[in-house]
């Protein structure tokens, strides 16, 4: 273990975390994301974490990109609803430690497949709400003062 740092993150998603640049994103995926097939490079398996217990763990130690929406979250497909409930926990593990940060922007089903693909790493979690998956994107670290 490390001081300052939540033991729920692994030595491996540590690792991801610390070689992820500006503009990089992760996704948490609920378990029902087929994070295997839309996450080619690096998936890390957190089966029985909670995204937001991840969020609390992840965010106190990973910048926000301030230059762009820094977290993005499916869109409910048309004829199902969302479930307002899972962002306001996400939003409330993200802010107690990003005050500031803005609520994710909704991206259609496939547009979250596409950028799924492209991001640097996935964590398939335990989480078992409906359109649980979030995106989120590594901004630039500031420097120590």
């Amino acid at each position: 273990m490390l001081k300052g740092i939540d033991p729920i993150i692994s030595p491996e998603l540590l690792k991801i975390l610390a070689e992820m640049g500006h503009g990089d994103e992760i996704v948490l995926a609920d378990a029902h994301f087929p994070g295997h097939t839309f996450c080619p490079k690096n998936v890390l398996r957190g089966d029985g974490l909670q995204i937001p217990d991840l969020l609390e763990g992840i965010v106190p130690i990973f910048e926000l990109d301030s230059y762009a929406v820094p977290l993005a979250m499916m869109a409910a497909v048309e004829g199902d609803e969302l479930d307002p409930q899972v962002e306001a926990d996400y939003m409330l593990a993200i802010r107690k430690s990003a005050p500031d940060a803005p609520a994710p922007e909704r991206i259609d089903r496939f547009a979250f497949y596409d950028r799924a693909e492209k991001a640097y790493a996935c964590v398939v979690t335990g989480t078992t709400a409906k359109y649980g998956n979030i995106i989120l994107k590594k901004g630039v670290t500031p420097l120590a003062s």
